[in-house]
């Protein structure tokens, strides 16, 4: 439902004749000690960790610090602060973690930052309902670590899960290393509540499913901070797994294992780790444990005890079919030690080497022709070290792939042509193939260009639209997600 803002702004619109010291304190006349403009603060605060980003830092091209930082501590100040950037045609950055890799955060010139990094903490947890509320800002360790206390679990496990917010998850449209079997973050949320471009709060009902018209959930999930800003969000939880057991296999090649995956996930088994590497990436990894030139599958399977056992004895029978032969289940236990370490691009980037990770997805048919489409494109790129891929997130029609490459160009001043390149030849082939552009890491800035491969002209005509009505002036996060609008400066 809508609802007022209740910020008792009525201030004057900018017709450019405010200078930034008046925005400023116009900010703080409504907001008083939330706004801060210490130089670090600010700096903390101007981009995620996007690698053309990183690039950009180490060769001297930073861009813009934000006007001010607003630390926001309840939806009431998000509220107000949103009021008083329209009004006064301030765009607005929304900020929760900065753990976005694809350009979400890049504020331009003359922007207001309104971090949710001071809402934090558990609202209500409901053990029979298996519900749990947060403020947006809260660390995804965090919440995670509350519910566990309680015996249960969100079941979402991202890489970065110590560096992420849960509302972040939810306007990144994001996807656990779990999701095999207990979906992706629209999967467990069931609630949530953000502010509209314009000051107003929007909360949908808690109800396990609903046929009250379109989803407005949906709205904010992958929204990138176009349509507002999140401010909680409600998740359906589940029991801490009885039993947890790991299984390995390695196949002759990766179309062997992508096979065995798609019989195993066809007839409903769906162990919550299912994670297949191509040979290059399965020496990287498991050297120890997969012979050299072999392609190594890694299972998770929980729940009830009885039902592991099942699960794992039905996808044994199902890999040895496929050709697979039982690794050594320490390939598992290396994996969960490892999962959320998170390497920095910096030390690449100071060695002239760039590099990135690129998710896309397709159905089962598709999946080998978009693997060797990407690969070998990504080859023929001068000065290329390494192009690889994982599959780790499967569906009954599909699975995705998680592309790496890394290049060093002859010249260092070609590094983000580099860049580009290899993103433009990856996402060439899954357009090729029918396959989606990002499967969930976000738009961004680094993808926005190719949404309309992903949606078509009417798709992002459609959007734009839902824009133009929240948010008429594109004050909210300009550059990200619609292709078209250039205000930043890494759009390059």
């Amino acid at each position: 439902m809508l609802e007022p803002s209740g910020t008792g702004y009525h201030g004057p619109h900018d017709d450019g004749d405010l200078t930034l010291t008046n925005r400023v304190a116009v900010l703080r006349a409504a907001l008083g000690d939330r706004v801060r403009t210490e130089p670090e603060v600010l700096a903390a605060h101007r981009r995620d960790s996007w690698v053309l980003s990183e690039l950009d830092d180490l060769e001297g091209r930073s861009g813009p610090l934000p006007l001010a930082v607003v630390e926001a501590r309840s939806t009431v100040e998000v509220s107000r602060a949103l009021s008083v950037c329209r009004a006064e045609r301030i765009p607005v950055v929304p900020f929760g973690g900065g753990s976005g890799v694809c350009g979400g955060v890049a504020v331009p010139e003359g922007a207001v930052v309104i971090s949710t990094a001071r809402m934090s903490g558990l609202i209500e947890l409901d053990s029979s309902d298996l519900t749990a509320s947060f403020r947006a800002g809260t660390w995804g360790m965090e919440a995670e670590r509350v519910v566990q206390g309680h015996g249960l679990t969100i079941g979402h496990w991202p890489q970065s899960i110590d560096l992420s917010t849960v509302g972040g998850w939810v306007a990144t449209r994001a996807s656990g290393q779990y999701s095999t079997a207990y979906g992706s973050v629209e999967d467990v949320l069931l609630d949530l509540e953000a502010v509209l471009p314009d000051g107003s709060v929007v909360r949908t009902r808690r109800t396990p499913r609903a046929s009250a018209g379109p989803d407005l959930r949906q709205f904010f999930l992958g929204s990138e901070g176009v349509f507002g800003v999140i401010t909680e969000v409600t998740f359906s939880l589940r029991p801490l797994p009885e039993a947890s057991r790991g299984q390995a296999f390695h196949f002759g090649g990766f179309r062997e294992g992508v096979e065995a995956m798609r019989r195993f996930m066809r007839v409903g088994w769906r162990p919550p780790v299912v994670r297949l590497y191509d040979a290059r990436e399965s020496e990287r990894h498991f050297a120890e444990t997969c012979p050299e030139g072999r392609a190594m599958l890694i299972l998770l399977h929980e729940g009830p005890a009885a039902l592991v056992e099942v699960q794992r004895a039905a996808v044994a029978e199902t890999c040895h079919a496929a050709g697979g032969v039982e690794a050594d289940v320490a390939a598992v236990d290396k994996w969960l030690l490892e999962r959320n370490q998170v390497p920095g691009f910096r030390p690449f980037l100071e060695k002239g080497i760039i590099l990135d990770t690129i998710e896309v997805a397709c159905t089962w048919s598709r999946v080998v022709e978009l693997y060797e489409r990407a690969t070998r494109s990504l080859a023929e790129v001068p000065g290329i070290l390494l192009a690889s891929a994982h599959s780790s997130h499967s569906y009954r029609s599909g699975t995705n792939l998680y592309i790496t490459f890394a290049a060093r160009p002859a010249d260092r001043d070609q590094m983000a042509a580099t860049y580009r390149e290899c993103w433009r030849r990856t996402l060439d082939a899954a357009v090729a193939v029918g396959g989606g552009i990002a499967h969930h890491h976000g738009i961004g800035r680094v993808r926005r260009d190719r949404l309309v491969d992903e949606i078509g002209d009417a798709g992002i005509a459609l959007l734009r639209s839902l824009k133009r009505g929240l948010d008429p002036e594109g004050l909210c996060n300009p550059g990200v997600l619609l292709p078209g609008d250039d205000r930043s400066r890494r759009d390059r």
